[in-house]
């Protein structure tokens, strides 16, 4: 099962702590408006009907109707054609007057209504606004990968109607076109969560932010890694230059004859040559710093590539 099967699994189970009645009428409008197509009969009879992959989606739906409307309504199960292929669930409510005035009640009816901005007047009626979007035709990436959720519906006005309400809850998401559909989207992880917050995924939050974090935290530990492997990188070709440059001079002149502030720091380095500076600077009981260690090492590349301006073009 996917993450975003999990996540309508557990809306499907969500109660509104306030308006019950009214969130669960918005909630079901936004459900049909974003899955659901309407079935005309005679005489000004109307129906309507939702195929829905996710049988927790249909159950929400079919007790909605039967609990608001007391519509009849009836589901037909098609079976899968292999292992891969899911059940689909279709739930349809024939034509009749009765379902014309639910319609009409639900603001599906004409076809032009638009959802009444007044239904949107209270934070649990933007909750199931929400919620009824997402579980018509909204789907969210399982947290071990990209951060990504989204409403996919065919009504550019409708999606437009979702960014507004993500927009009450301080939510930017983006809109763009997909295969003659219309896709908004969140990309940021704050983004995401809150949404899931909000719509009353509770434990798929907990999950997502659980994962979350351990990206996070691993994504710390490799940065942090590769900058100390990077400068360690740095360390062993600034030891391996100066061993060589030591090399050249102990050839050409001999290390004896250096001055003597840089011939205890060549001999030094020459003894190991595997010590960062700092282990230098500890060799020499405080006597020279680290600076003054690395000042001296300089100098001593400057005066090897005197005797031999390419010796060191390799290292």
């Amino acid at each position: 099962m996917s993450f975003a099967e999990d996540v309508k699994n557990e809306l499907c189970a969500y109660e509104p702590e306030t308006d019950t009645d009214v969130a669960m009428k918005i909630e079901a409008s936004c459900l049909l408006r974003m899955g659901g197509s309407l079935l005309l009969g005679m005489n000004g009879a109307i129906g309507v009907r939702l195929a829905t992959a996710n049988n927790a989606v249909a159950r929400r739906l079919l007790g909605i109707l039967k609990r608001q409307y007391e519509l009849p309504t009836h589901v037909l199960v098609r079976q899968g054609l292999n292992l891969r292929k899911k059940n689909m669930y279709t739930l349809t409510v024939d034509p009749s007057q009765e379902g014309r005035s639910a319609l009409e009640d639900l603001a599906l009816w004409p076809v032009t209504e638009q959802l009444p901005r007044k239904w949107l007047n209270s934070m649990e009626a933007r909750r199931a606004f929400l919620r009824g979007a997402f579980l018509g035709g909204g789907s969210v990436n399982k947290p071990q990968s990209d951060y990504h959720l989204e409403f996919m519906t065919g009504n550019e006005s409708f999606a437009r109607e979702i960014i507004y309400v993500l927009r009450l809850f301080h939510i930017h998401a983006g809109l763009t076109e997909r295969k003659e559909e219309y896709v908004v989207y969140l990309k940021e992880g704050d983004a995401v969560t809150n949404c899931l917050q909000i719509m009353g995924a509770q434990s798929a939050l907990m999950e997502f932010e659980n994962v979350r974090i351990m990206k996070t935290v691993r994504n710390q530990i490799n940065r942090q890694v590769n900058c100390e492997t990077a400068n360690l990188q740095k360390t062993v070709d600034a030891a391996v230059r100066q061993v060589k440059a030591i090399r050249i001079l102990d050839e050409h002149i001999g290390i004896d004859t250096l001055p003597d502030k840089l011939k205890v720091v060549a001999r030094l380095r020459w003894e190991n040559p595997e010590a960062s500076l700092k282990e230098l600077e500890e060799m020499m009981n405080g006597s020279l710093s680290k600076s003054g260690i690395g000042h001296r090492l300089k100098k001593l590349e400057a005066l090897a590539l005197t005797y031999d301006p390419m010796g060191l073009e390799e290292v």
